[in-house]
């Protein structure tokens, strides 16, 4: 099985307001840079938004080492997602999850792949965070 790393990232100008993603994948010494945008999103929207595109973006089932700065993401996968999906998309208040056909793609595509997730922190220094960083922020860019 090939393995890949996948750097991701959302951001917002204003929340909501116009948002952007972007995914850095690198694979075997080769690197891909992906972004994308949406007039009127939230930036958890663009976060989980960065790591579905990543994901799509492999053609076959991977290894995936996924960095994410959004402990929304990295929360929701590793913590909330399993009773979630319990519960009917809902949450221990009983409340409808935020975000659920977002939550629900991202769950399809982890079933494809071997995904670990890893927390980075965001504006850090790290060079996969801060190109996934600036793909977003072109993401917000193609959309103005």
């Amino acid at each position: 099985m090939k393995k890949v790393i996948i750097y991701t990232d959302g951001a917002c100008r204003g929340n909501p307001g116009p948002g952007g993603w972007g995914a850095f994948i690198k694979f075997d010494g080769i690197e891909k840079e992906m972004f994308g945008g949406q007039v009127d999103t939230t930036n958890n929207q663009m976060e989980l938004s960065a790591a579905i595109e990543g994901l799509l973006a492999l053609k076959e089932p991977c290894e995936v080492d996924l960095f994410t700065d959004s402990k929304y993401v990295m929360d929701g996968m590793n913590q909330w997602i399993q009773n979630w999906k319990k519960n009917n998309w809902r949450t221990a208040a009983k409340k409808n999850v935020k975000n659920k056909e977002l939550w629900q793609q991202l769950d399809k595509l982890t079933s494809y792949h071997q995904v670990q997730w890893h927390w980075v922190k965001g504006h850090s220094g790290d060079i996969g965070n801060e190109t996934a960083d600036c793909l977003a922020n072109k993401g917000i860019d193609s959309i103005s």
